[in-house]
């Protein structure tokens, strides 16, 4: 079973940039899709980013698209979220989520999530 570890948020001013990681404790990720979701205070937990198993195809949000980058690096068994030019709206608790397959864009088609990063961007 896979124990995803999330870390890197924090608090910044909007405009900054932030890069969050996601690292396995247990079994390698190199079998499992990856996928940032976000839960924005009183929202649904709502998908950011993702990246398959190979890391050839990714796919964001409409409202992440052109500011995040989702990563993986195979030698470091981990996933990086790098997120440029933070908005108020980006404020929220940030999970990383694993699947064995093709990647989804619904927190339901998950069954390993990380205990969250806060993130939070002051305006």
């Amino acid at each position: 079973q896979v124990q995803l570890v999330e870390s890197g948020g924090g608090l910044v001013e909007a405009g900054d940039s932030l890069k969050l990681s996601c690292a396995s404790s247990g079994r390698t990720l190199d079998n499992y899709s990856i996928a940032w979701f976000r839960a924005a205070p009183g929202k649904e937990r709502e998908f950011a980013a993702g990246i398959s198993r190979t890391g050839g195809t990714t796919r964001y949000s409409d409202s992440v698209k052109g500011r995040f980058t989702i990563s993986r690096d195979m030698t470091k068994n981990a996933v990086y979220l790098q997120m440029n030019n933070l908005g108020f709206d980006d404020t929220a608790v940030y999970y990383c989520a694993a699947r064995v397959g093709l990647m989804y864009t619904t927190a339901k088609d998950y069954s390993y999530w990380g205990q969250g990063t806060q993130v939070t961007v002051s305006s």
